[in-house]
């Protein structure tokens, strides 16, 4: 009879930790990562009031008889589904699509957490505002001019300089890819009627910077060479309406073209419209037979600048970069279509400061610069376990680690399993209402049912008592 009341004790408790749990998942129904838990109940001991018997010859098996001793939790699980996503707008508001953790630190300390409520600090450190852990990733590096982003390195905290800088860089590479008319008239040899030259030119013009971030005009003027159907002269000039002439050189020498010298140089193409060589004033060739790309290197007086040492203005070099020999492709080339002005690209830019960034699904993290500059700034640390289930809950929708669950695996988003980052978005509970109040009402019936057994234990009890009266 005792058994029956402990059964009923050992019900009544553990159904109570189960509404403890429901209490809790129904709590977070609405806070940010939250991971529901689950109750496993199984039976306890057993009595045992007779052994089993196997048959014989004269008589067949008795099972055995037992008695159990109630019940007890066999675990408590949390559930790693994936929550809902909810669009916030907000670009530090992070949610993860698939497995891994995002990684916090409090000093050495680390955490595990599917809440990405971020935001900077005054320092532009990428942190958890509710309590200050910083988010860890890998921030990129400047080696010789080149971003690199190395994510075999340890983690460390991550650092957004909103508002820094970024330094002017200079044009060293300016890629021609315009279109020479080839209806342009053929001139005769020898002809030096500026109005019969001015018919067979093509003026373009594009926008360079000096070391400072000053821009500058550079004029590139193509003349049909007279007497020839597949050569144009090149004349290049950087400012040409400015008060103080710019000295514009060109040349394929090793030393830089030196003020003074031709500003001018010939571009020579196939009879299929294709640039073939370009040839500078002393007959240096840069293409032609041996192939690869056309250049031609130009140099110009930097204004405003202090002297160098010998008293000369300081002198500025950039790539003209014509295309490779025998393409159209980025490149300039000489067809039957009206001239075009055509500049792919020129590499440099003045000052600027980040205005804003933005991070991809990957977790890399790019600063958008006011001179339209992007840079790599860093990118978020994911992490996956072997066992998620056996993570330790610390509080404030975080993990640690347990004997159990296994080291944490960090890595970039995407790789070995792990999932990608949405920004401007984050998950929300995996709390189901509907399966709570039914586990509610399951908890409820089972705590009332235990209940019973108890005071039908106790009147049997009484029952006993009254037996010497």
């Amino acid at each position: 009879m005792m058994r029956s009341l402990f059964s009923g004790v050992s019900g009544m408790q553990n159904h109570q930790t189960r509404m403890d749990v429901v209490g809790n998942n129904i709590a977070n129904v609405n806070t940010t990562g939250f991971k529901r838990g689950r109750v496993n109940f199984q039976d306890m001991l057993y009595q045992q009031l007779g052994g089993a018997a196997r048959p014989t010859d004269e008589l067949g098996g008795v099972n055995p008889k037992e008695v159990g001793l109630g019940m007890t939790i066999a675990s408590i699980d949390t559930i790693f589904t994936q929550g809902s996503l909810q669009s916030t707008g907000n670009i530090t508001d992070l949610a993860i699509s698939g497995e891994g953790f995002f990684v916090l630190a409090e000093g050495r300390n680390k955490v595990y957490t599917r809440a990405g409520a971020f935001s900077l600090d005054r320092d532009g450190t990428l942190v958890n505002p509710s309590n200050g852990m910083k988010v860890q990733g890998w921030m990129a590096e400047n080696v010789d001019g080149t971003t690199l982003l190395e994510v075999s390195r340890d983690i460390g905290n991550l650092v957004i300089p909103v508002g820094s800088k970024d330094p002017a860089r200079a044009t060293s590479r300016v890629n021609f890819a315009c279109n020479l008319d080839k209806r342009t008239p053929i001139i005769p040899e020898g002809t030096t009627d500026p109005a019969a030259i001015r018919a067979n030119t093509w003026n373009t013009q594009i926008r360079i910077f000096d070391s400072f971030g000053v821009e500058h005009t550079l004029q590139a003027q193509f003349t049909r060479v007279p007497g020839t159907a597949n050569a144009w002269t090149v004349e290049t000039i950087v400012d040409p309406q400015a008060e103080i002439a710019t000295n514009t050189a060109t040349g394929l020498a090793e030393e830089p073209p030196a003020a003074g010298g031709a500003a001018a140089f010939t571009v020579n193409f196939d009879n299929n419209g294709l640039i073939v060589s370009a040839v500078d004033a002393e007959g240096n060739v840069s293409g032609g037979d041996a192939g690869g790309q056309v250049v031609m290197n130009v140099a110009y007086d930097v204004p405003s600048t202090d002297p160098d040492a010998d008293g000369a203005p300081v002198r500025q070099l950039f790539t003209l970069d014509m295309g490779e020999v025998g393409t159209a492709i980025r490149a300039i080339t000489q067809f039957a279509e009206t001239s075009s002005t055509k500049v792919v690209q020129q590499d440099g830019y003045t000052m600027g400061y980040m205005t804003e960034f933005k991070i991809d699904q990957s977790g890399e993290i790019t600063g958008i610069y006011s001179n339209g500059q992007t840079r790599t700034v860093g990118q978020i640390a994911l992490a996956t376990f072997t066992n998620p289930g056996g993570l330790e809950k610390n509080g404030e929708t975080a993990f640690l680690v347990s004997n159990n669950s296994g080291m944490a695996n960090i890595g970039p988003s995407g790789v070995a399993g792990k999932g990608k980052i949405i920004s401007g978005t984050l998950e929300m509970s995996n709390v189901d209402m509907a399966d709570q109040f039914v586990d509610m009402i399951v908890t409820q019936r089972g705590f009332q049912a235990n209940s019973r057994t108890i005071q039908t234990a106790d009147q049997l009890l009484q029952e006993l008592l009254t037996l010497k009266r």
